[in-house]
């Protein structure tokens, strides 16, 4: 039996949907590894010929979802002709090729006809980050960027919290079971501003540990409805924090990689919202403890959730 022929167009435009449906503009992100030294790189051939079109959002999609620095996507037999080869369990990504093909047909009088068509052909690459055996010149180091004037009222807030915070690679998140916040270097955001809106997001997320305010909201897996309500928790958290520190409401902005999610949790439940805020406003002030600092004060009753 004929497998079914693949419609890789609608496999793609699939996989954007799905992850617009989860709030995550895939293309986008408040780092890239790039800015380290000032520029924003396109993915590359291996002979280092820039991608188009949407094999530069496929690309740029994977890289972000898995943190690759490298520009470099290969094949798994250019990995081979480079003397290499792609580790064991990675999974590539599926990009495609758009060509021209001629074919001859009979006309109602009997002659021969020409006609061109477009075809589109899926094929798989990797990112050189999940190829073994090539040298440094497929992962280009940038240059040492120049320092970065850091904000007094956010260093002196964050430094003074006794949360394990980590720089390095390419993505931020909080990692409940080491219990530690992942960073990328300060460099490589847009802007100071973002890094500090990024790092208040975290850390409004370290704050749901089992040994902090053992917040979880029923969450099972990635995606479901207590994890948007977490996420939109480390939101609103981000927006207090950055109120009380004089920052530009970046992050939600950035960020607004949940919206979608946020629709479906708040039109389910119409008290979602000041739960939420409620959780949020828990989680800055025990920041502030901790912090040894004083938030501005609230009214009594307005960080709980109305009743039913």
């Amino acid at each position: 039996m004929t497998a079914p022929k693949r419609d890789l167009a609608q496999e793609i435009t699939a996989r954007i949907i799905a992850q617009l449906e989860h709030g995550v503009r895939p293309w986008r992100k408040p780092w890239n590894a790039a800015h380290c030294d000032g520029r924003i790189v396109l993915p590359l051939r291996a002979n280092g010929v820039a991608y188009r079109g949407i094999n530069v959002l496929l690309l740029w999609m994977t890289a972000v979802a898995n943190g690759y620095a490298s520009p470099f996507w290969l094949t798994f037999r250019q990995a081979r002709e480079h003397g290499a080869h792609v580790r064991k369990g990675e999974r590539g990504t599926t990009i495609v090729y758009y060509g021209q093909q001629t074919r001859t047909s009979v006309g109602d009088e009997g002659a021969e006809e020409q006609e061109s068509f477009r075809f589109l052909k899926g094929y798989t690459v990797f990112s050189a980050d999940q190829i073994e055996g090539l040298d440094d010149a497929w992962h280009p180091r940038p240059t040492p960027p120049a320092p970065v004037e850091r904000l007094d009222r956010c260093e002196t807030f964050f430094t003074a919290l006794p949360a394990d915070v980590r720089h390095g690679g390419g993505q931020a998140y909080y990692a409940i079971g080491s219990d530690h916040i992942q960073l990328p270097p300060i460099e490589a955001f847009e802007s100071v501003e973002t890094y500090y809106s990024t790092r208040a997001h975290e850390t409004c997320h370290w704050t749901r540990h089992p040994s902090r305010l053992d917040r979880d909201f029923g969450r099972k897996r990635w995606g479901d409805e207590g994890y948007a309500v977490e996420e939109l928790v480390a939101e609103l958290g981000a927006s207090y924090m950055g109120a009380q520190l004089d920052l530009p409401d970046l992050h939600i902005e950035d960020h607004a990689s949940y919206i979608a999610s946020w629709l479906r949790v708040l039109n389910n439940d119409r008290k979602a919202i000041f739960t939420a805020a409620a959780r949020a406003q828990e989680a800055v002030d025990l920041l502030h403890r901790l912090a040894g600092t004083t938030a501005e004060p609230g009214v009594e009753g307005d960080t709980e959730p109305l009743a039913a």
